[in-house]
């Protein structure tokens, strides 16, 4: 007697807890004003979806991380198995049901947990559910939540079809590792869409919403396949599946294939800088969780080619870092990013594009320019001693007057600024900055592509201040598209989860040089790689570039350019400024040793498909000599910039 007092007091119990039907049902046509009842201006929860990255040729680079997953599939395009077993075990009177609760399941769940001693089976209906994670977020099942669960649940049960309700449930239902959706989960477990899910796998998902951590598969195989079988069975109660096939479906193994789909990135570097300018430009919510299809710029074949020239020359655990840009001078478009840093463990940043390294003499480059624009001709002739002090009260430091040394101490005597430029002559750039003036250097710097802050000091030709791959990639472009600058960019285009086209790469730039001094400082350059320091970087058409090495041989670079790309290739150890000695039978790394033999490495197969393209010539007029400055020279400690 005190038995089937206590079973009645439990179904009364979660007849409230459980659904409200003993009340809710009484007032589902007309709701009092005490529920505020309204499906129409219910907040929903925002789910919303992952955005995917892919190269330009569309192959996947990866997910915008995101604390869950989700992949919206319209329920055709779910295995019919998906359906059917979670109807099975979850409601199995859904498709005749005429009301959006059951009171008979909550009675039999009321049953089953009294005799379990413990929540065994739940009550709900697949409406309610469906209510209760989109719109309900109370922390715990209050009557008066519940009456207003059973009252939405009437309401979405007469708006929606039974098919729109279930889709939308199995679109948004919680399936564990933070997978929501069918197709998410299907991915997540199994490395497949949803469509494509076996009756066992869909018989798994089926079970798991109940209780996705107690039920995990890939934590607890044991649990999870006694809930999958618990499935199965309620599959041939319903006479879904033959008793023959039940019993090959239960004595089956999971067949968990566990998916890196919302976790591997391809293109790592590359893929970090476009996921930052995708939250740059449409936010970190929309950026992670909008459902947005992003085609970028990057080349997998050229990415292929960047990262296989790295590792040819720096390899090996000891071996510093590399890093190499390449981007189209048209569009800015970035068309290869990689970084090669074998063991030096995983790095907080990205060396292409947020590290600040010494530029050694490629910053010449914007010097030269400065002249250009200056008016001081290619042909101008410069005295280049071993060394060099310069007198100017701007230029004092602790040790006095401001001394420059050439590399290795060469002296260079009388040559023209061509020829200064071709062998990295230190002592006669010097004299060109001090010249056209260490503000016109940084301008000119900053209007071709360089972002970081530059302080106009007057070794500022020499290359003190720090930059990135980025950076140095982006300005040369702007040489090599004859003085238009575009902004370095990673979005190709970006397309919203219903087809519409939000963004696309913009291919117009801005005049940051005249056409005329940028192709004087390509005609020089190009003499870089002819006959002077740059000469391992040659190839078999006309190239323009300029070696670089940083002070005590830090930081060694190589950028140059054809008309069609522009690339740059930076190599140093990344946690600490050494000294880059002794590497592959060079003893004091410099711009024109490892860094061009990269750069030739990449660039001769990334070039093979692309027409061979003329650098522009200036006029001979321009080139003419003329003596413009020759001091005299001191000593002082060695420098190393070349």
């Amino acid at each position: 007697m005190l038995r089937g007092a206590v079973l009645v007091c439990l179904v009364a119990g979660l007849a409230v807890a459980g659904a409200g039907a003993a009340v809710a049902v009484l007032f589902i046509d007309d709701p009092p004003a005490l529920l505020r009842c309204d499906l129409g201006s219910a907040h929903a929860r925002l789910l919303g979806r992952n955005t995917f990255l892919e190269t330009s040729d569309g192959l996947r680079l990866g997910a915008v991380p995101s604390t869950w997953n989700r992949e919206p599939v319209p329920l055709a395009r779910m295995s019919p198995w998906l359906p059917s077993a979670t109807v099975a075990i979850e409601d199995r009177r859904f498709w005749t049901r005429d009301s959006a609760l059951d009171p008979e399941a909550i009675i039999r769940a009321a049953v089953a947990n009294y005799h379990a001693g413990r929540p065994v089976q739940g009550g709900s209906t697949l409406v309610q559910q469906l209510v209760r994670d989109r719109y309900l977020r109370a922390p715990a099942p209050t009557f008066a939540r519940k009456l207003k669960e059973a009252c939405l649940a009437a309401q979405l049960e007469q708006r929606d079809s039974k098919r729109t309700i279930l889709g939308a449930y199995l679109n948004e239902v919680y399936y564990g590792h933070h997978a929501y959706g069918a197709q998410a989960a299907a991915e997540t477990y199994f490395s497949r869409p949803a469509r494509r899910l076996t009756l066992t796998q869909a018989a798994l998902l089926a079970g798991l919403p109940q209780a996705p951590s107690v039920y995990d598969p890939l934590d607890h195989p044991r649990t999870a396949r006694r809930r999958r079988n618990e499935v199965l069975t309620a599959l041939r109660t319903s006479a879904e599946i033959s008793p023959s096939r039940y019993r090959a479906a239960v004595r089956s193994s999971l067949h968990l294939r566990p998916s890196r789909r919302y976790t591997a990135l391809a293109a790592q570097p590359f893929f970090e800088y476009a996921r930052r300018e995708l939250v740059r430009r449409f936010g970190r919510w929309r950026a992670r969780h909008g459902g947005l299809r992003i085609r970028t710029t990057l080349d997998s074949r050229l990415q292929r080619l960047a990262t296989r020239a790295a590792h040819a020359w720096l390899g090996r655990p000891a071996d510093p870092a590399t890093a190499i840009v390449a981007i189209d001078p048209s569009t800015g478009a970035i068309r290869a990013m990689t970084v090669v840093a074998p063991g030096h463990g995983s790095l907080k940043f990205n060396l292409a594009s947020q590290s600040r390294r010494q530029a050694g003499s490629t910053f010449k480059t914007f010097a030269l320019t400065a002249a250009m624009e200056a008016g001081i001709p290619l042909g101008s002739v410069w005295n280049g001693p071993s060394s060099l002090t310069i007198p100017n009260r701007r230029c004092m430091n602790a040790n006095g007057a401001w001394v420059v040394h050439n590399y290795a101490d060469e002296a260079h005597g009388t040559m023209t600024l061509l020829q200064a430029t071709a062998f990295s002559v230190n002592t006669i750039f010097a004299q060109v900055a001090m010249r056209v003036g260490p503000e016109r250097v940084v301008d000119a710097a900053h209007r071709m592509g360089i972002e970081s802050p530059l302080r106009p000091v007057c070794s500022i030709t020499l290359g003190p201040e720090g930059v990135s791959p980025l950076e140095m990639a982006d300005a040369f472009a702007t040489l090599a598209a004859r003085g238009i600058h575009h902004p370095p960019g990673a979005l190709a285009r970006v397309t919203a989860s219903d087809g519409a086209v939000l963004t696309r790469l913009r291919h117009g730039g801005r005049r940051a040089l005249s056409r005329t001094v940028a192709d004087h400082v390509t005609y020089a350059l190009a003499g870089v790689v002819r006959s002077g320091t740059g000469t391992a970087a040659g190839l078999d058409r006309p190239v323009a570039g300029k070696t670089g090495t940083a002070e005590s041989f830090k930081d060694a670079w190589f950028c140059g350019f054809v008309p069609q790309l522009a690339t740059c290739v930076w190599v140093g150890y990344p946690q600490a400024e050494l000294p880059l000695l002794n590497l592959d039978g060079f003893g004091q790394v410099v711009g024109g040793s490892i860094p061009a033999r990269i750069w030739h490495d990449f660039m001769a197969p990334a070039l093979s498909r692309t027409p061979v393209r003329r650098l522009p010539t200036p006029s001979v007029t321009r080139l003419q000599a003329k003596s413009v400055y020759a001091p005299g020279g001191a000593t002082a400690p060695p420098q190393t910039s070349r």
